[in-house]
């Protein structure tokens, strides 16, 4: 777009309509602004660290469910109408925060939802409790030994995340 912009640009020159040329090299100026802000974003966001992996589980601070994570956002990505019904505003990181997508047990609410980072937790130690949802046998392996699930391949290349496995703990050592 820039291209034909700049090919747009030579072409006012060289025509001497000048007041064509300085509106068209203020939207190149603009589009280039806009792309390079684009392209710091893109590496601020690709360099986040996130406090939960996928297939972690994790506990909502407030509303007490447990959940799966299956999914990450570096940051809220909602509309602004979601966003304002949700107070996200409100939380103490805002909507600056990754936020997650969160397979929730069937026997509490067969839902994917989504949690804000500030608002999980991870377990104290390994939880190999009971957990069903539909989703997990598409999404994940299985579980490893901390009880966590192990994500499948296309869901770690989907948000560039590594292999995280426990191995099991060999109790008859």
């Amino acid at each position: 777009m820039i291209r034909l912009r700049w090919a747009n640009l030579q072409k006012a020159v060289e025509a001497e309509n000048y007041a064509l040329a300085a509106e068209l090299r203020d939207e190149i100026n603009k589009l280039e602004a806009e792309s390079l802000a684009a392209s710091a974003n893109a590496l601020v966001y690709e360099n986040i660290q996130y406090a939960f992996r996928l297939g972690q589980k994790g506990r909502h601070k407030v509303f007490v469910y447990s959940g799966v994570i299956c999914g990450m956002d570096p940051v809220c990505c909602i509309s602004s109408s979601l966003r304002e019904s949700a107070c996200i505003d409100k939380l103490t990181r805002g909507s600056n925060q990754p936020f997650y997508q969160v397979l929730v047990d069937v026997h509490v609410d067969p839902d994917l939802l989504v949690a804000y980072e500030e608002n999980l937790l991870a377990p104290d130690g390994p939880n190999k409790g009971r957990f069903d949802h539909p989703y997990l046998s598409f999404l994940f392996y299985g579980m490893d030994g901390a009880g966590d699930y192990i994500p499948i391949k296309q869901l770690r290349e989907k948000y560039n995340r590594p292999r995280h496995e426990v191995p099991p703990i060999d109790e008859d050592a």
